[in-house]
């Protein structure tokens, strides 16, 4: 008779350790597959919205909303996961109270601590629906001109047009000034400023402007401006307007047209390019 009893409480605690695996499988499975469902409800708007186009705007403002939504509920569903793991086992529970009575100042001693990191969620939230920046906005931060290749929960990467990464953290974008290129549309106006000397005819110049854009897939044809805007005393400034469809198309532009501009006055006007004139008087009268 006592030989069972030994035999019974095994069983029994055989029989709790394996509700306590299959019960943490349930839980893994079913925080797995809903990770699984909110990266596969990405993929499904990802595939509806493709910003592999000219005009982007509406694609990029849902990707970011989209991205920036993934990583909270993830991070979610991981924390309730976890949560339910832990309250499995008999010590967690036990102490269940003890937490629940401190948590007033606990939460007061970790939000002091993490008063960063809060304000960066918080800042990342914000920046998600409001969207001062966008996945894809070409910017010009820190005197480096690139795009905003990610927005993660606490910090945004930049591409630098030399392929040179720039992290910053997400409040640098709601606390600091910064341009945005692309806020409300990817098309831009280049500029091109020239010196020369008066002597050169600015119709000549207006013509040859025009024509290299003619010939260029590079421009969309919506700005083509060419104008007097200053002038000194060695030289007047001349300013060349032009739009393209988004930033690194406008950069192309501009080299181009500065480097065609350059070889017509060399070549069609060489004197008309800046030069300091001196004038010498010599007297007519004889020396005593």
């Amino acid at each position: 008779m006592h030989s069972l009893i030994p035999s019974f409480e095994l069983s029994v605690s055989l029989t709790k350790w394996l509700l306590l695996i299959s019960e943490s499988l349930i839980i893994l499975s079913f925080t797995i597959i809903a990770v699984r469902l909110v990266y596969f409800s990405q993929d499904v708007v990802n595939n509806k919205f493709k910003v592999d186009m000219p005009d982007n705007l509406k694609e990029r403002q849902v990707l970011t909303q989209v991205t920036f939504i993934r990583k909270i509920v993830v991070f979610l569903i991981v924390m309730i996961g976890l949560s339910l793991f832990l309250l499995q086992f008999d010590g967690v529970r036990k102490y269940g109270a003890t937490f629940l009575t401190s948590a007033g100042v606990a939460g007061i001693i970790i939000g002091l601590a993490a008063q960063k990191t809060i304000g960066n969620l918080l800042a990342g939230v914000q920046i998600a629906f409001t969207q001062p920046i966008k996945i894809g906005d070409a910017v010009l931060v820190e005197k480096e001109w690139g795009w905003i290749e990610e927005i993660n929960l606490t910090y945004v990467v930049v591409r630098i047009w030399d392929q040179r990464r720039l992290v910053l953290p997400i409040t640098y974008f709601t606390e600091q000034t910064f341009q945005n290129w692309t806020r409300n549309s990817a098309d831009i106006i280049g500029s091109v400023f020239l010196y020369t000397d008066y002597t050169i005819p600015i119709d000549d110049l207006r013509k040859e402007f025009e024509s290299i854009l003619a010939v260029t897939d590079l421009w969309n044809k919506n700005v083509q401006v060419l104008q007097v805007t200053d002038s000194t005393e060695k030289a007047m400034q001349i300013r060349m307007l032009m739009s393209a469809k988004d930033s690194p198309t406008a950069w192309d532009l501009r080299c181009l047209v500065r480097e065609k501009m350059l070889v017509f006055i060399q070549k069609q006007y060489p004197d008309g390019l800046p030069k300091t004139r001196l004038e010498m008087n010599q007297s007519s009268e004889p020396n005593d």
